[in-house]
């Protein structure tokens, strides 16, 4: 049924009940402005998202007893509830996120999308964020659409059928944009570091930044690269039209790019809008390790807050603060692994904004390990790149040392000698 306010489209829901919030820049912000006027009436709101662009009002503290939020990932708009202890994390691998929900691990009851408007054929489109919405449209009673002219149609598994949404208002609002930050110096460095390994033909993982960004912009004399990913950004445009990604050797998908989302900005919106070229999957499937292990040369990269001198990383937390989350690194770091000529990348500047070294001789306190030192192979700074695969803790602690900020090397060489005895 179609309402004239988000809060009507709402009325259905109750207090007691499990929400999903479509994610990135698919989440649907007049329903979710919508459903904290709706605050006084609901109590005990669960509310299950993943990271998902702009205000989440619904994470304030006089909210508390209308809504609790349980981040999938941890974006930005609930990091803040998340360490205070309003809001709660679950720790998760994104591959996983769909099984859960359709294993009834976490229940469902209503989930918000925002969609495209229906074709002629009555269907809607996720537009650029299908990842675990698909899943949570599947168990839902409840299906409550934003449909916004500006959200791009995505060809892939972003279909829904106007029959299927139980109720919908309509709303033509820009979607939110992330806009290329110039690149750095460093950036530009680690970059070429990695652009230096990856080969012709190779599939590639990336997610959104200025390193992935870096690494793409030195790519401009490949052949034939390919794109599976769990999301991706503008800087796959002038690849493509360069005729550098091709996606022509893929064994699955060949000529397809495929990702679970995107975030970007408008010019990619409209890179994608209809393009039978670019297919939005279930992330239950493109995460899925079984299937990236087939993609040969696949060269997955990934970012991390630290690492210590053996190869652990910490990608979801700073001590014991919460930032972001486990999403689909491992997914990926595991499937590149198990690729003929795969290569798992972890790639980070050497210091943080303070100049403190990212490369440690112990993770903080309370870190979490998100990839584990057996995992990880690749490891680049703008200082080089390093390949831990096969080597002893001591090999391994030297060559991390070499890759860290030379202001910081000394302290590194002192820990390791006292813990190990000896990098010879």
């Amino acid at each position: 049924m179609k309402y004239a306010t988000a809060r009507q489209a709402l009325s259905s829901i109750k207090s007691n009940t499990n929400l999903f919030i479509h994610s990135a820049a698919a989440a649907p912000r007049a329903l979710v402005e919508g459903l904290v006027e709706r605050a006084d009436e609901l109590r005990e709101v669960n509310i299950y998202q993943l990271h998902t662009e702009g205000p989440a009002p619904y994470t304030e503290a006089q909210y508390a007893a209308s809504f609790t939020v349980h981040a999938l990932f941890i974006g930005k708009n609930c990091r803040k509830a998340v360490n205070e202890g309003r809001a709660r994390f679950v720790p998760c691998f994104l591959s996983e996120v769909p099984i859960m929900f359709r294993e009834g691990v976490i229940r469902i009851d209503t989930v918000l999308i925002q969609v495209s408007p229906p074709d002629k054929h009555g269907f809607c489109s996720l537009g650029v964020s299908v990842e675990a919405t698909r899943a949570a449209i599947e168990v839902a009673d409840t299906v409550i659409a934003q449909v916004n002219p500006q959200m791009p149609r995505t060809h892939g598994d972003s279909f829904i059928h106007l029959n299927e949404i139980d109720a919908y208002v309509e709303l033509d609002t820009p979607l939110p944009e992330h806009i290329p930050a110039p690149l750095g110096e460093v950036e530009r460095k680690i970059g070429a570091h990695i652009a230096g390994i990856i080969e012709d033909g190779a599939t590639l993982q990336m997610g959104i930044g200025s390193i992935p960004d870096a690494v793409l912009a030195c790519l401009d004399n490949h052949k034939d690269l390919g794109i599976h990913t769990e999301m991706f950004s503008d800087g796959v445009i002038p690849l493509v039209e360069k005729g550098v990604i091709t996606n022509a050797q893929k064994k699955i998908h060949p000529g397809y790019l495929v990702s679970g989302f995107l975030i970007g900005s408008r010019k990619l919106y409209d890179f994608v809008d209809d393009n039978p070229m670019v297919r939005l999957l279930d992330i239950q499937y493109v995460n899925d390790t079984k299937v990236i292990r087939k993609l040969e040369k696949m060269t997955s990269i990934n970012s991390a807050i630290e690492v210590d001198i053996t190869g652990q990383v910490s990608a979801d937390s700073i001590g014991t603060r919460m930032y972001s989350g486990v999403g689909g690194q491992m997914d990926f770091i595991r499937g590149a692994s198990f690729s003929k000529g795969g290569k798992p990348i972890i790639a980070l500047p050497s210091v943080t904004k303070d100049g403190a070294s990212k490369i440690s001789a112990m993770l903080k306190p309370g870190a979490g390990v998100v990839t584990t030192r057996a995992h990880v192979q690749y490891v680049a700074t703008e200082y080089g790149i390093v390949n831990l695969y096969g080597k002893s803790l001591t090999e391994r602690a030297k060559a991390m040392i070499s890759i860290a900020h030379p202001k910081h090397r000394e302290a590194l060489e002192e820990a390791a000698y006292q813990r190990f005895g000896s990098l010879a």
